[in-house]
């Protein structure tokens, strides 16, 4: 198995039966893997089949061989990090942020500047 696969290679694969914990993928006529369910895509998967069904071509990243036991992990989610990534930046990167946005400063600064707002509106009174 070791000779034909190693761990970091990009495969495609037939999905070849669903189980609620992951899809079984056909690597070749005799290799199977599987994919988790946590490794079908960032975020909560719910239900297996709202992405995958039993016939579709896929393809993942090898994530871990065990030799002893004669299984390959697979990971559809390593493929689209990359992708997923990018787009995050891309979108952050456009944003321009208000330096009196709350959030972005550190709760000590708002503190401050919160007991500043009270006393000048009287709604706080220093004893």
């Amino acid at each position: 198995m070791s000779a034909k696969y190693e761990v970091g290679a990009i495969i495609t694969g037939k999905v070849t039966g669903i189980q609620p914990y992951g899809a079984f993928v056909a690597l070749d006529e005799e290799t199977q893997g599987l994919i988790h369910i946590s490794e079908i895509t960032h975020g909560y998967v719910r239900n297996i089949e709202d992405y995958l069904k039993v016939g579709d071509e896929v393809k993942a990243k090898i994530v871990s061989i065990d030799e002893e036991e004669g299984k390959i992990s697979l990971s559809m989610r390593e493929m689209e990090s990359d992708k997923t990534e990018r787009k995050t930046s891309q979108r952050y990167r456009n944003i321009k942020l208000n330096e009196s946005s709350a959030g972005f400063n550190t709760l000590k600064e708002k503190l401050k500047e919160w007991i500043a707002q009270s006393e000048k509106n009287n709604t706080f009174q220093k004893k």
